[in-house]
């Protein structure tokens, strides 16, 4: 059972129930919209430059190689300029990287977290923002990092101006003073992320740091939000800061996405009490272990947070995938975030040597497995991107000609699959075939089926099969007709897939 310090409001013992060996509520539930969902992830400073950026502002030129520290100046009008082309990829739930104000462009280091960051727009433009979004059907799930804030935050800026005497001393966890909070030949004298010194762990034993921490998380629900994504939450280390959190977000909008960065196990957080899901990451390393097995790079992977990744064959692949459909509740698997890359890894693209077969199998993967996908912007034209800040490249809006449009349309007809295929995005998981280089699953929801074969090989082949619904079924990638009326071949071609649905 999940750890309940005294008081706490984990539910009474008749409120649950074993699944799987572990405790979990009877009345476990995630957000009905996230099962229908597809998200891009916009890390704003990159994504779009808008005309109403200041242009007296000290920013590198668009396009231009990343760095850790400059600003390239991407900005919420610039994002609201380009939702034609999101909402053209059939994506309809937007999720950002840190929006507050901030001295960092990636702005998890926080300085004020209810004002968004003037060089974003401020908070109108995060109002016209959701305003646009939710005209065209889109939600906005906005990235909550609680865990730490910065030097610049009031609080502990208080702290390092008045020592011990600071009305804000138990914000935070000095060890002796004056506070070190630059590069010094002494240590630093209090917690912090990692160590990094920019980046002060709060307090969240303290009363005061938990109310102002589920205040920001109740405020801007109550701006219109749809949902956080939760930076870093083992780091604190709390059942019951979690499950207030939820009480008081879901209080709210009871329909409200709290999805958290986990890597590893989450069972603790995902018992229906703390989380709705979590970033699967337990789904990004198969598919580079089996789609890019063939062209891993992984001294890139290394270097960033997927770590060494050893490849799969399919009969691998199917066993892991299906350990992680059966992994937690199955309302929870519905609403996880599946990913093929993220701000904090090397692109996708790049992770498996530049292969555009791989990317596009994973990404036909990735839109017809459980849970619901997430495309990190930039990925759906085959952008490339090493690990951090290499994967924070500016989206080539000025250079559309190197855009990989056979990427982009690949990906529209997944989406539009989806989107009309209840089986794809709520049914069942099953395995058919897992072979060698060829795989096939069953998709299964209401009677309604939806059929699924892959191939990784470099020539075509024919994967034998029995036991479907006999029907006409159209695969969703080339339009080809087929007449199911028992066992036969199909035949898949080299590094594709087809995808065929009840026509």
């Amino acid at each position: 059972m999940p750890r309940c310090p005294p008081n706490c409001e984990f539910p009474a013992p008749d409120e649950l129930t074993t699944w799987q060996g572990r405790l979990v509520r009877v009345d476990i539930r995630t957000p009905e919209w996230v099962k229908d969902a597809i998200f891009y992830q916009i890390f704003p400073d990159r994504f779009a430059r808008s005309e109403r950026q200041n242009p007296h502002l000290h920013l590198q030129a668009w396009g231009t190689p990343p760095t850790f520290h400059a600003y390239m100046g991407g900005d919420l009008w610039g994002v609201i300029e380009h939702l034609d082309h999101i909402q053209g990829l059939g994506v309809n739930a937007l999720y950002f990287c840190p929006v507050f104000q901030s001295a960092s462009n990636h702005r998890y280091h926080t300085h004020d977290y209810y004002q968004v960051d003037p060089m974003l727009g401020g908070n109108a433009a995060l109002r016209a923002l959701i305003d646009a979004a939710h005209e065209r059907g889109m939600k906005v799930v906005l990235d909550g990092v609680f865990n730490h804030a910065s030097r610049g935050f009031f609080q502990f800026n208080d702290l390092l101006e008045q020592g011990e005497h600071s009305a804000y001393r138990h914000w935070f966890h000095p060890t002796a003073w004056p506070l070190f909070p630059y590069e010094h030949q002494h240590p630093a004298n209090y917690a912090a992320w990692w160590g990094n010194r920019a980046l002060p762990k709060f307090n969240t034993d303290h009363p005061s740091v938990r109310e102002f921490l589920w205040d920001v998380g109740e405020h801007w629900m109550h701006f219109g939000i749809d949902g956080w994504r939760l930076d870093v939450p083992n780091e604190i280390d709390d059942d019951s800061f979690w499950q207030e959190f939820r009480r008081r977000v879901k209080a709210v909008n009871p329909e409200a996405y709290i999805v958290g960065e986990i890597w590893g196990d989450a069972h603790r957080w995902l018992a229906g009490d703390q989380f709705d899901a979590v970033m699967n990451y337990h789904f990004t390393r198969p598919c580079l272990a089996y789609f890019g097995a063939q062209t891993l790079d992984n001294a890139m992977n290394e270097a960033s947070g997927t770590g060494h990744v050893a490849p799969m064959d399919a009969a691998a692949f199917a066993r892991r995938m299906s350990e992680v459909t059966r992994m937690y509740h199955p309302e929870v698997v519905q609403a996880q975030l599946n990913l093929l890359g993220s701000h904090d890894t090397a692109r996708f693209l790049s992770a498996v040597g530049e292969d555009l077969s791989a990317l596009t199998l994973a990404t036909t993967f990735q839109m017809t497995y459980v849970g619901a996908p997430c495309i990190y912007y930039g990925d759906e034209i085959a952008l490339p991107g090493g690990p951090d800040p290499d994967c924070r490249r500016a989206f080539p809006w000025e250079k559309p000609e190197s855009w990989n449009r056979e990427v982009m349309q690949h990906l529209q007809r997944l989406t539009e699959a989806r989107s009309h295929s209840a089986a794809l995005r709520r049914g069942d998981f099953t395995v058919l075939h897992a072979q060698g280089e060829l795989l096939a699953f069953r998709r299964e929801f209401a009677g309604e089926c939806a059929y699924i074969l892959m191939n990784t090989g470099k020539a075509p082949s024919d994967l034998p099969l029995g036991g479907l619904n006999t029907g006409t079924y159209r695969d969703a990638l080339s339009g080809h007709r087929y007449i199911i009326d028992g066992p036969q071949p199909f035949n898949v071609p080299a590094r594709g897939a087809l995808a065929l649905l009840a026509d």
